[in-house]
């Protein structure tokens, strides 16, 4: 049987079969420090937990409206006015099962057979991917140090062409974590809006901001079409939610394929959603910010200590984009020494990058402070090796 040739354009997420090996190697009685997976060692906040309980007892376990129910709608928009000054018309916000859902409909809403794409490399590949389960051609646009690991207004400028439909951003980005501030992201949309473009701005480490105040496009571009996630700043990754804010014209058909795409998201997950935004869960998530930040500090003072530390520090999410160059040109294989020798597991950036991930690895500072020492001084004594 023949599958789909778009199937083909979507390439595995390499870091995953690393993954299964570091659990092989705990079950086999290793100590493993996994720095590999997008995901905190923190437990969803009590206050949300409770709310799901509630929502299970209560009975909300049928379907919801294909843009999520009125109640969470709204407090979407009351936290973008709130913590970003937007004004967003909750009709304007669509609940879906993930970011992942989000991205779909945005996906199959603005491009199509011969579309080109511009988004920065390295970045998340799932990005790459939907965009070509859509039959859409990405251009990587290689970024670095010198604009700040972000797609800014003049290689959005540079590099679109004649068929080229979209740009998109992320911000904070994964695997980098750098941040895009409100000049750089209105000069892009004022760019993409003299080409006739759509923009699509992936705000899933959306909250979790360091050194900087966050920023969402909601604010500054009001016709770009934004996605955030309640996996990662609000600790819901196995809840299964997420959200697009889309310009008004796109809400009706945009509602069109959500319900035959998958209906509607997670009801009981909508219902614990709620109390994501109460002060008593504010609180908490703070806090967890604020020890996201203690790590990030951490982490990048004992890669100085070894001469890996980025040149540009990361201003969110949890992540650390490491150049390797000097030890390697092959990051999964490097990867794998580390995991079998020293029992660190960490991504590859060919996971990121179509070009340089080879020398690249991304490292999720999702552990305590003592684990991430600890995995310095393992790498450390990995480096010494591999230097030899």
């Amino acid at each position: 049987m023949n599958w789909n040739p778009r199937v083909e354009r979507v390439q595995p997420f390499r870091v995953m079969h690393l993954l299964e090996q570091a659990q092989a190697r705990e079950a086999a009685g290793h100590d493993v420090i996994h720095l590999e997976i997008g995901e905190p060692d923190f437990a969803t906040p009590r206050p949300i937990i409770e709310a799901g309980r509630q929502a299970l007892a209560e009975g909300h376990t049928r379907y919801t409206p294909a843009g999520g129910i009125p109640a969470l709608r709204e407090a979407i928009a009351g936290h973008y006015a709130e913590r970003f000054g937007a004004t967003v018309d909750p009709a304007r916000i669509l609940v879906t099962p993930g970011a992942s859902g989000a991205l779909l409909l945005a996906s199959q809403l603005l491009v199509g057979r011969g579309d080109r794409v511009l988004m920065a490399d390295p970045t998340y590949p799932c990005n790459r991917h939907f965009m070509a389960l859509a039959d859409a051609e990405v251009d990587c646009v290689a970024v670095g140090d010198d604009s700040g690991w972000q797609l800014d207004a003049g290689l959005v400028e540079r590099h679109w062409q004649p068929a080229t439909r979209l740009a998109m951003l992320a911000s904070p980005s994964n695997p980098t974590g750098h941040v895009l501030d409100a000049e750089a992201l209105r000069a892009v949309a004022d760019v993409v809006a003299r080409r006739d473009g759509a923009l699509l701005v992936d705000e899933i480490y959306q909250g979790l901001s360091y050194d900087v105040e966050p920023v969402s496009a909601a604010a500054v571009a009001p016709e770009a079409f934004v996605v955030n996630s309640f996996s990662k700043y609000f600790g819901m990754t196995g809840w299964r939610l997420g959200w697009l804010v889309a310009p008004e014209a796109a809400v009706e058909p945009l509602s069109r394929l959500a319900q035959n795409v998958f209906l509607a998201a997670p009801t009981p997950s909508q219902h614990a959603a709620l109390a994501a935004f109460t002060p008593a869960c504010t609180a908490e998530l703070e806090e967890r910010r604020r020890e996201l930040h203690r790590r990030r500090d951490a982490l990048l003072a004992g890669l100085g200590r070894l001469g890996l530390a980025p040149a540009v520090p990361p201003q969110g999410a949890f992540y650390l984009w490491l150049d390797v160059s000097q030890y390697t040109r092959d990051s999964q294989a490097f990867c794998q020494r580390l995991l079998e020798t020293e029992n660190v597991a960490i991504t590859p950036g060919v996971d990121f990058a179509v070009r340089g991930g080879e020398h690249h690895v991304r490292i999720a500072f999702t552990n305590d402070v003592a684990r991430l020492e600890e995995a310095v001084e393992r790498l450390g004594r990995f480096l010494a090796r591999e230097g030899r």
